[in-house]
């Protein structure tokens, strides 16, 4: 147990290495800048870029919800008319089981009644 902790911790130290020497990809090194003007002109650059990604993706996000909510609604009509015919045909099922019973009640009815023999 303690062997995994230890791995699992320095699995997460090297990650955050390896994570704070990733970029991404649109976002300016604003550290590199030389005067306060164009670090702050890089920031917001930075800033804008992220929130036209962030608008992007709640975008597609609200498309992707706005599909799923259509079809989640046209599965429940689907569902609910198959629910119908389900009961429709448990009804018919019964109708023709209780026409059989008494067809055999009838036939045994008729067996039982056979003609004495003289």
């Amino acid at each position: 147990m303690i062997v995994r902790a230890a791995f699992a911790v320095g699995l997460m130290v090297a990650g955050s290495v390896v994570a704070s020497a990733q970029d991404i990809a649109g976002i300016e090194d604003c550290t590199k800048a030389a005067g306060l003007d164009k670090r702050t002109g890089c920031l917001q650059s930075n800033v804008n870029f992220l929130q036209q990604l962030i608008t992007k993706n709640a975008l597609e996000a609200r498309q992707r919800l706005n599909a799923a909510t259509t079809e989640i609604v046209a599965l429940k009509a689907e569902v609910a008319s198959l629910k119908a015919e389900v009961t429709s045909l448990k009804g018919l099922v019964g109708g023709l089981q209780a026409s059989l019973e008494q067809l055999l009640a009838a036939q045994k009815a008729a067996s039982d009644k056979k003609p004495d023999k003289k």
